[in-house]
């Protein structure tokens, strides 16, 4: 995992956007055991005090849990993993419109660019395995995102 850090946050709030991207990404699938505070803590160069306030955020999350002699876990709840993709990915397309906003260019306008630089159709992935997500702006200028999983396996 790559730990890096900026002075503009608490480094136990990017250590949890870190995991959570981690878990998101597969990079620690589903159900596998995470390693221990002071590994963790030693891989990203943190006090191990910070580390594990990180760690317990993720549990309240309900993203990591503890048993009491194998460590921590990670969920297996698919349904609260695709709401975080979903979250995530509302917010990173808010910033997006933030951004072409401060430009002066028009939500509808900014959807219509990034249509056109994707090549986006509105048509799901064939791709097994793949992820697609459909991303809506409605007239109340909210984002409405759609993420789904084809999980038929590649043969």
């Amino acid at each position: 995992m790559n730990w890096k850090f900026t002075d503009d946050r608490p480094i136990y709030s990017q250590i949890v956007e870190l995991i959570q991207k981690g878990i998101l990404s597969g990079a620690y699938p589903l159900g596998s055991s995470m390693p221990s505070v002071r590994v963790l803590a030693l891989e990203a160069s943190v006090n191990p005090n910070t580390m594990q306030k990180a760690l317990s955020e993720l549990e309240s999350q309900k993203l990591l849990y503890t048993q009491r002699t194998s460590g921590r876990t990670v969920t297996t709840d698919e349904g609260l993993i695709m709401e975080l993709k979903e979250k995530i990915a509302s917010e990173y397309i808010e910033r997006y419109f933030e951004g072409m906003q401060s430009l002066g260019i028009e939500r509808g306008a900014a959807a219509g660019m990034l249509a056109s630089k994707t090549g986006s159709t509105g048509a799901p992935s064939s791709t097994p395995g793949s992820t697609s997500v459909n991303a809506n702006v409605n007239a109340e200028k909210k984002t409405t995102v759609e993420i789904s999983t084809d999980s038929s396996e590649v043969n």
